[in-house]
């Protein structure tokens, strides 16, 4: 029989977890709305949006929630469920009012939405989440999310942010606005630790290339490797192992759904020559988008931040480390500079943030003992 969040989190108490209040709080909140979705007269429950820093346990209390019910749900990563949302406009493209019909599929088919990591920084995604999430509730949706920011605080300084405030006015009257800031991160709790991250020694051969043999059995092969329409260059891959250059998967054109399509085919992917990410060499007309590069915005007369010469790769690097993370698929690193060096400050501290929490965590023996 399913747990509900409450046992869940009692029984992982009685296994070693440390209480925590600010979690404790959120097993409330989740409870009461698992409650209300199994009730026999059951009446729509608020849904439930969990905030806060890395390593506070959101990802995991969400699917603690998820696995405990017994009424059609989904859960997704937000990038996943964007690139589904993405397709099937493109696929209803010609149909009248297409997000309205989106809607109303996902409300045939599921009474519950679990996105995790709901974190904006698309002007393409905001201008569909500003009407999507105000329709998903209409319908009856109930979701329930989690985040590192509260909902005022989404896509803060995006350009035409009002096009999302529809999106967080309807989060705020729908959700309950759960806080699980506290000053335990619990990913840094003692664990058995394998070792997935060297600085590089220049005197030395690349450690990469004996653990690539030693995780796939053999050389590989060297050829450029077919992402989405493209050919990427690579060091190597064979079999379920893929070795490339930072430069070769973070200064290339890709974007999520090939990290996501990488993931797909490799259990294990190894990244060498990355170099310290963060740089006082500032980018000049930046091309903002919906994805790195990929489509210019107009900003008017905005001033838009400013942007180093390598942050649109370490963009790219944060998209590919949260895909891993999310799927279980170890990711080996070789850098110039220890982890905590590596992007120290600039535009995109705060994000990078919770990519350190993610490279510590898997540094741990456990990581990726799930994946399929």
């Amino acid at each position: 029989m399913p747990l509900s969040p409450r046992d869940a989190y009692l029984n992982a108490l009685q296994e070693g977890f440390v209480d925590d209040p600010a979690q404790r709080h959120a097993v409330e909140r989740l409870q009461l709305c698992h409650e209300a979705l199994h009730a026999r007269w059951r009446k729509r429950p608020r849904g439930v949006y969990l905030w806060g820093p890395v390593g506070r346990g959101k990802t995991w209390l969400m699917d603690r929630f998820q696995d405990g019910l017994l009424v059609p749900a989904r859960r997704q990563h937000y990038h996943h469920f964007m690139r589904w949302v993405h397709k099937r406009l493109f696929e209803l493209t010609g149909q009248s009012d297409p997000l309205n019909r989106l809607a109303d599929e996902l409300a045939s088919e599921l009474t519950v939405l679990c996105l995790d990591e709901l974190f904006i920084n698309d002007i393409g995604d905001a201008m569909i989440l500003g009407r999507l999430f105000q329709l998903m509730f209409n319908k009856g949706l109930v979701l329930v999310l989690t985040s590192n920011q509260p909902p005022q605080s989404l896509y803060a300084n995006g350009h035409h942010r009002d096009r999302l405030l529809p999106a967080i006015a309807a989060i705020e009257t729908h959700m309950e606005i759960v806080d699980v800031r506290g000053p335990e991160d619990h990913r840094l709790h003692p664990g058995a630790h394998t070792q997935r991250y060297w600085v590089r020694d220049e005197s030395q051969p690349h450690v990469m290339s004996e653990l690539f043999v030693q995780l796939a059995g053999e050389e590989g092969v060297d050829w450029p490797l077919t992402v989405g329409e493209r050919e990427v260059d690579v060091m190597r891959y064979k079999a379920k192992v893929l070795w490339a250059s930072y430069d070769q998967l973070c200064e290339s054109p890709l974007w999520a759904n090939d990290y996501i399509e990488l993931c797909d085919r490799f259990d294990h992917i190894l990244l060498s020559d990355v170099p310290m990410l963060a740089s006082d060499e500032h980018m000049r007309d930046i091309a903002r988008g919906t994805e790195d590069a990929a489509e210019r915005v107009d900003t008017g007369d905005r001033k838009m931040p400013t942007i180093s010469l390598r942050d649109n790769g370490v963009r790219r690097f944060i998209a590919l480390v949260d895909e891993c993370y999310d799927r279980g698929v170890p990711l080996y690193l070789e850098a110039a500079v220890p982890m905590e060096l590596l992007y120290p400050d600039g535009y995109l501290e705060f994000a990078f943030r919770r990519t350190l929490s993610r490279l510590n965590e898997m540094q741990l023996s456990r990581f990726g003992l799930g994946r399929s």
